[in-house]
């Protein structure tokens, strides 16, 4: 019997102890219907605190071949599984959260503000509208605003189509960029965890032996 786990980078458990196959991956038997096998303990929370715990895939092979002897068990997925264990859900909070939003908003636009300021006056962009409007009108003007305006309009237009998004509406399907760096930092971030975790279980092994 060939038994396919796909098993998730990461999950998050709450109010209980025991992590069920299903919790952790996706379960596929060839040809056949699972037979309750998804519902196997395959780990057990050891302490009634919140922490995040490592799972190997050699450890879900090892409970699926006591249930099947027979079986062949093939992974199609991640080898070291986070599972994060919370006692309750909280409630969230969303003054909280709405103050959090709200202080990343002010320091973003402060800092993208500063960065197009400083890019501006390295780049002595009013100068070059002066150069321009003295070309195409024969006069000078210091502060051309028939060439700012549109300036600051394709700029506000162009960080919107790069940002891919404008409030909650999406302008195309594609991930935008600051997604992409989230799913980024989350990869690495949970790579950092598995390795430490890794680390400190050799470190327990070496001084149990």
């Amino acid at each position: 019997m060939d038994i396919y786990i796909k098993p998730k980078e990461k999950v998050m458990i709450t109010g209980r102890k025991n992590v069920y196959l299903k919790d952790v991956g996706e379960l596929l038997i060839a040809g056949e219907a699972h037979g309750g096998l998804e519902n196997i303990v395959v780990f057990q929370i050891p302490q009634e605190r919140e922490k995040t715990y490592l799972l190997s895939v050699i450890t879900i092979i090892q409970e699926i071949t006591k249930k099947l002897p027979n079986a062949t068990v093939n992974n199609v997925g991640e080898k070291d599984i986070l599972v994060t264990y919370k006692k309750t859900n909280p409630p969230q909070n969303k003054i909280w959260l709405y103050t959090k939003v709200a202080f990343v908003a002010i320091i973003l636009l402060t800092g993208a503000s500063t960065s197009i300021m400083s890019f501006h006056s390295d780049a002595q962009i009013p100068k070059i509208f002066q150069n321009y409007y003295t070309i195409f009108f024969g006069q000078s003007n210091d502060m051309p605003l028939i060439l700012a305006i549109p300036y600051t309009i394709g700029l506000g237009a162009g960080i919107i189509l790069f940002f891919n998004h404008f409030s909650k509406k999406y302008i195309t399907k594609d991930p935008t960029p600051i997604e992409i760096e989230m799913t980024t930092y989350d990869k690495e971030t949970n790579a950092s965890i598995i390795d430490a975790l890794n680390q400190e279980n050799s470190q327990k092994s070496g001084e149990g032996s």
